[in-house]
């Protein structure tokens, strides 16, 4: 028996009523669900927040990098130190700074763009495993707390700076000496991925920043700092190294004062003897003595700082040929002494001759006798006919005293010629060393 077409419609519109109901429900339940998450999400406290990003809940690894060709970018702030030749290293204060890409720390449910985090989360999340190349020593800064920064921005880019002092070896040309430039580099390198997994790059604005106003005792930095790549490689594989060269100039001024100067004066110093009179021996032979003395520790206290490299400095050069002025001046007085006492000697033989003769003429003055013929010598042989042979000239006070002139004179005459002689030599010398060194090679290490 069927229903009643009026039955039907009524029950359709009950339907129909129930199912609009339901469905203003649903969407009812749905914007309440969405101005919780809102309200929930600004309502986040901090802690909830990181315990979320990177706590164990989280689902983050921090002994895992992050995705494939990941790169980190490094930048650095340099304080230069104290730069030290005897063991041919620098020290250095930076603020060393790494940029990376880390996708799993990207974030949406917290209202600030970045994150400045404590140093204590570096612990939690992954880094870079850089460490210096040519480092010989280190220390990180912990007063009044550890210099660390750690900051994340919504993209899940990480910014991690750290304060550290170094020491890195510089190996130096000292050849030039002290006219020398030297060009220090510093070495970045990961330490256990390869090229397949981190690859470091430069900043392309600022990547190294000199602070302003730094200022070395004996160097002057250039402007230009070479940033470049040093990829190493290893039976491990080839790993990321990236290094900036820093171009030092020695400034001479200290040299110049305390070894330049004095060793100049100390040679002129010598060339007052050849003024003295050749017969006031003491005076200078203590002169020539001390000067060369002198010369001797000047030397020796240039070295001092310096390391024992085998090959010749420049001022290793100039000590030497100043030590070498100094004592040719005291062998000159050598010379010229030996020359004035050559009529003391002539006069000497002169006597020894005279002497021999008179021995000779006693022994043959038998011969006008008749007795020459039985008269035997020192040899057991006969004299014959021996005639005495004539007796030397005397030499007379006038002669004695022209051959003292004459030796005189060429003793001081030495002196003369020293005196023109040792002068222009040394400025010969000064002329072509300080051409070489500061004109001639100077602009060969520019071109390099």
């Amino acid at each position: 028996m069927g229903k009643p077409p009026g039955m039907k419609r009524s029950f359709i519109k009950v339907l129909a009523a129930l199912f609009t109901f339901f469905m203003e429900m649903n969407d009812l339940r749905v914007v309440d669900a969405k101005e919780y998450d809102s309200r929930s999400s600004s309502n986040m406290s901090p802690s909830d927040f990181l315990d979320s990003l990177m706590g164990r809940t989280s689902g983050y690894d921090a002994r895992i990098r992050p995705n494939f060709k990941a790169s980190a970018l490094s930048q650095r702030r340099p304080c230069f130190g104290s730069i030290a030749e005897t063991t041919m290293d620098y020290r250095v204060n930076i603020f060393l700074r790494q940029k990376w890409n880390d996708p799993r720390l990207a974030y949406s449910k917290y209202p600030d763009s970045s994150l400045d985090l404590d140093p204590s989360m570096l612990d939690s999340i992954w880094k870079p495993d850089l460490f210096f190349a040519n480092e010989k020593g280190a220390n990180f800064h912990d007063v009044t707390t550890d210099n660390k920064l750690l900051r994340i921005f919504k993209d899940g880019t990480v910014l991690y700076s750290i304060r550290l002092t170094l020491i890195l070896s510089c190996p130096m040309d000292l050849k030039n000496f002290p006219m020398d430039s030297q060009t220090c580099t510093m070495q970045l390198e990961s330490f256990g991925y390869t090229m397949n997994d981190l690859v470091f790059e430069w900043l392309e604005n600022g990547a190294v920043q000199v602070s302003e106003g730094l200022t070395l005792p004996q160097f002057i930095m250039r402007e230009e700092k070479e940033l470049g790549y040093c990829t190493k490689h290893y039976n491990t594989g080839k790993f990321t190294c990236i290094e900036v060269k820093f171009h030092l100039e020695r400034q001479m001024g200290y040299y110049l004062i305390q070894m330049y100067i004095p060793s100049l004066l100390i040679v002129i110093l010598s060339w007052v003897s050849f003024w003295i009179n050749m017969d006031a021996a003491p005076a200078r032979v203590a002169l020539g003595i001390t000067t060369v003395l002198t010369m001797t520790t000047q030397s020796s206290g240039s070295r001092a700082s310096l390391p024992k490299v085998s090959y010749v400095k420049a001022i290793d050069i100039w000590m030497a040929v100043c030590l070498l002025f100094v004592f040719a001046a005291l062998l000159e007085y050598a010379g010229v002494n030996f020359v004035s006492r050559q009529q003391k000697e002539f006069l000497r033989l002169r006597r020894r001759q005279r002497r021999n003769h008179k021995e000779e003429e006693g022994r043959f003055n038998l011969a006008g006798y008749n007795m020459s013929q039985c008269m035997p010598t020192k040899d057991g042989s006969a004299v014959k006919n021996a005639v005495p042979a004539p007796n030397p000239q005397r030499s007379t006070p006038k002669d004695i005293d022209a051959m003292r002139k004459k030796f005189v004179d060429r003793a001081k005459r030495i002196d003369t010629i020293s005196r023109a002689a040792f002068p222009l030599a040394f400025l010969i010398f000064n002329v072509f060393y300080w051409i070489t060194y500061k004109i001639i090679r100077h602009e060969d290490v520019h071109k390099q």
